[in-house]
């Protein structure tokens, strides 16, 4: 069973939708039990990363979260589901984030329009399984004003462009997170999430 983290916001139904399309059975939780037993998670995203912070650690999923990463258990964040793993983000005056990926959050630069909203290339900087059918430059749909800056420039297998060189795939064994959506990006979309579980099925590192 694959766990949806529902901590009250987030792109939930679309993510249920995207994995009932490719077969697989998934459930949309707040339950900790639930989540540990799960074989793949993915924490979608849509909102700020501060609120997200606050539902998770009311929920009492802070820990939680931090103990199937920490497994290397296949884990996918989404959007502010990939902001969230950073150390901390600027959104909202500062905030304290799950502190997985040493870095930062930081606001889009000035002089693109934010939000970033709309379909935008990702880069593939190195070879890897997510990215399996999947080519170089291929769209994906992104909504965001915050793009994550990992501390290790190598944890960004995919980059893109929008007044700044973002990573916008973030990978670290079984750990794999995107700025963009993938529920919301069409074929490929869907391939990478299909590439993900099909390695977290296989007990492989991602």
């Amino acid at each position: 069973m694959i766990a949806i983290i529902d901590y009250g916001a987030g792109n939930l139904r679309s993510v249920a939708n995207a994995m009932a399309k490719l077969g697989h059975q998934s459930r949309i939780t707040s339950r900790a039990e639930e989540i540990q037993k799960a074989q793949a998670v993915i924490l979608p995203g849509v909102g700020a990363a501060g609120d997200t912070m606050d539902s998770l650690r009311k929920l009492g999923l802070i820990e939680p979260i931090k103990q199937l990463i920490a497994e290397d258990r296949p884990f996918f964040g989404v959007c502010v589901g990939l902001q969230v793993l950073f150390t901390g983000t600027e959104e909202g005056g500062g905030h304290d984030c799950l502190g997985i990926i040493p870095g930062r959050v930081k606001k889009l630069p000035a002089g693109r329009k934010v939000p970033h909203m709309g379909w935008n290339q990702v880069r593939q900087r190195v070879s890897h399984p997510v990215f399996e059918g999947i080519p170089d430059g291929a769209n994906f749909y992104f909504v965001h004003s915050y793009y994550g800056e990992p501390d290790d420039k190598s944890l960004a297998i995919g980059e893109t462009e929008y007044g700044v060189t973002m990573g916008s795939v973030i990978a670290r064994g079984n750990l794999v997170a995107t700025q963009f959506h993938p529920e919301k990006s069409g074929d490929y979309g869907l391939k990478m999430y299909q590439n993900f579980l099909r390695h977290a099925r296989n007990g492989k590192n991602a």
